[in-house]
């Protein structure tokens, strides 16, 4: 497994200590908030000139946008921009709210996600679905709707440990192993209950979670989706040490006794 980093940043001085320092604290990954790069959308190439073709700086473009007319066609303007920039996925938030949303609004989410992941990995971008807190995909329920209602496996899953335990899915190694034919990215996130904290900070137990991860072979990317309110370079440095130790190998037993 590769470990990466999301972390958001409010200015370009902060924006620019990141892509600096991740690599050199451990990551292998950026997951890029979307104030981070938008404003190159239209500009890949000055996004190149700027801050240099390392592709572990775009590993993943998250997006959180609405899935009417005009939000696809933002979406698919996205992909050009990631298939320019060598990004290997977008993990999509659907940013409609949960209240009020049916099972038949999910699938058709699902089918829209569907038309346009086709279209990405024709230019060798992936569409990775984030669940979210007050998104359609929420309750436990809504991604066996979800999944159900896409097309051709064209859409994957992004699990977020954080916001399981906040939307009440304790059980996150069941779905783990229930959804792992679909999962191709995972935002581990510590939460108490409150508010997102520092890996290690909060009340997740990671142990089975991890467990269960290596348990459907996975290979891809961890990524700390670090949203507490620590500052940029100690957030930067614990994640990466957390997640080291993380993707470290696992004792054994055999041979002992």
């Amino acid at each position: 497994m590769r470990i990466a980093l999301s972390k958001p940043t409010y200015n370009d001085e902060d924006r620019r200590e990141l892509f600096a320092r991740f690599r050199a604290a451990g990551h292998e990954g950026l997951q890029l908030k979307a104030r981070q790069y938008e404003e190159y959308l239209e500009r890949p190439a000055a996004f190149v000139a700027e801050f240099g073709d390392d592709t572990g700086l775009t590993s993943a473009l998250i997006s959180n946008d609405s899935l009417d007319e005009a939000g696809v066609e933002r979406l698919r303007a996205l992909v050009r921009f990631a298939a320019a920039v060598r990004s290997e996925r977008i993990v999509y938030c659907n940013k409609r709210s949960r209240e009020n949303v049916t099972d038949a609004d999910i699938a058709e989410s699902a089918r829209i996600l569907s038309r346009v992941g086709k279209e990405a990995a024709d230019q060798g971008v992936a569409i990775s679905l984030h669940h979210h807190y007050d998104q359609p995909v929420m309750h436990r329920p809504d991604f066996d709707v979800f999944f159900d209602a896409v097309v051709d496996g064209a859409v994957g899953l992004t699990v977020d440990t954080g916001h399981l335990l906040k939307c009440g899915i304790t059980d996150i190694p069941r779905l783990i192993a229930d959804f792992g034919s679909v999962i191709d990215n995972y935002h581990i996130k510590d939460f108490d209950g409150e508010r997102w904290r520092l890996l290690g900070e909060g009340t997740l137990d990671f142990a089975p979670i991890l467990e269960a991860i290596r348990r459907t072979g996975y290979t891809g990317w961890l990524c700390a989706d670090e949203e507490s309110k620590a500052d940029l370079v100690p957030a930067i440095e614990v994640s990466a040490a957390w997640l080291r130790a993380a993707v470290s190998p696992q004792p054994t037993t055999e041979g002992r006794g």
